[in-house]
């Protein structure tokens, strides 16, 4: 564990050279808007979601805006976002339970995020994060997994339990920054497939460098 906690914290003061303003690709002014564009973004890329919620967020703009929605018509608001009736089905019981039981707030606490339809710890820990500023755990998506994996800090397949080992290796203080820079490296160079890890930074210090460089 002492050399995952060394290499992790050397991984992360390189991705900070390498990505000095890297930060949370989704646009957002508000906890709402943040969980409604975060529920959207799954199976979808950053890029879209934005381009989408760009004209969502003008059109619903309170959790009573989202409950009192046509369903039809909500589904083709965010079809580009893909698994739309789903996301559909879980934004609107999200809401109705917001209204219900956090008095018309977004919650503030890891459990109560978590209670909500479309919810779980990736989309928790963004929201506590990057909306409430407060720290709680790792947002494991599908780059922080890829990534995580390649670069030996975890074995597991499941989200959570890389988030369990991530959390024991690296510093809290850096539990926010190691996400943003997994995933904006997951997306400029260490692909899911044909990664370019010749002109990785991490290069000398990632155990799959040999395995993808054959």
């Amino acid at each position: 564990m002492a050399r995952n906690k060394k290499r992790a914290e050397r991984i992360i003061k390189l991705l900070k050279k390498e990505y000095p303003s890297a930060n949370i690709a989704l646009n957002f002014s508000s906890p709402l808007e943040l969980l409604i564009a975060t529920i959207l973004s799954a199976q979808c890329t950053d890029e879209r979601t934005n381009k989408v919620t760009r004209v969502l967020f003008k059109k619903y703009r309170t959790v009573k805006d989202y409950v009192g929605a046509d369903l039809k018509i909500f589904e083709e608001d965010i079809r580009q976002t893909g698994f739309y009736r789903n996301k559909t089905k879980n934004i609107i019981a999200a809401c109705e339970k917001i209204i219900k039981e956090f008095d018309g707030k977004v919650p503030q606490k890891m459990e109560d995020l978590t209670s909500l339809p479309g919810v779980g710890r990736k989309t928790a820990n963004i929201i506590l994060t990057f909306a409430f500023g407060k720290i709680e755990g790792i947002a494991v998506d599908t780059h922080v997994r890829r990534l995580s994996q390649r670069l030996g800090l975890s074995k597991n397949n499941n989200a959570d339990r890389i988030e369990q080992d991530l959390m024991r290796i690296i510093p809290k203080k850096s539990w926010k920054d190691f996400s943003i820079l997994m995933i904006e490296h997951g997306r400029k160079i260490c692909f899911a497939r044909k990664p370019l890890c010749k002109k990785c930074v991490l290069k000398y210090i990632c155990p799959s460098f040999d395995y993808f460089t054959k």
